[in-house]
């Protein structure tokens, strides 16, 4: 499970720190693709493939289904974390998510997010303000 907020910066060469306890579930080899909201998703190898099989399930005649299943799986790229504890994003992703300098990685649960750190920043000031109507709508604890 991924949780928690990081922040790191991206270098020139498309590159950013993945906290460690992020590096410790993600193993050898995963994903990252385009995301909603406007940052990143990535995904275990484990996860990617339940989350391919879930796209593959959408009705390919139906426009939208196709249109989310390309923006989506064309984006998505197999990272390997260096010695650093980087890995190096593609510049679609990085211009897709507005990653500049300052970023904040979260973790989702299955997946952990890439933002641009004031995208963030401002996305969780107006959501903080919704929590309590969002828990209230969707949780029974």
């Amino acid at each position: 499970m991924f949780m928690g907020e990081y922040r790191h910066n991206i270098d020139s060469k498309g590159r950013i720190i993945i906290p460690a306890k992020f590096r410790e579930q993600l193993g050898l080899k995963f994903v990252i693709t385009r995301g909603l909201d406007g940052c990143l998703f990535g995904y275990t190898a484990d996860e990617w493939q339940k989350v391919q099989d879930e796209v593959d399930k959408l009705p390919f005649n139906k426009a939208n289904a196709r249109k989310f299943a390309r923006l989506f799986l064309s984006a998505a790229t197999e990272c390997e974390i260096d010695k650093q504890g980087r890995v190096n994003l593609p510049e679609p992703l990085i211009k897709y998510a507005d990653l500049i300098k300052n970023c904040v990685l979260t973790g989702v649960s299955t997946r952990f997010e890439i933002w641009n750190a004031d995208k963030w920043d401002e996305y969780n000031e107006k959501s903080q303000d919704e929590f309590n109507e969002i828990a209230e709508d969707l949780l029974d604890f």
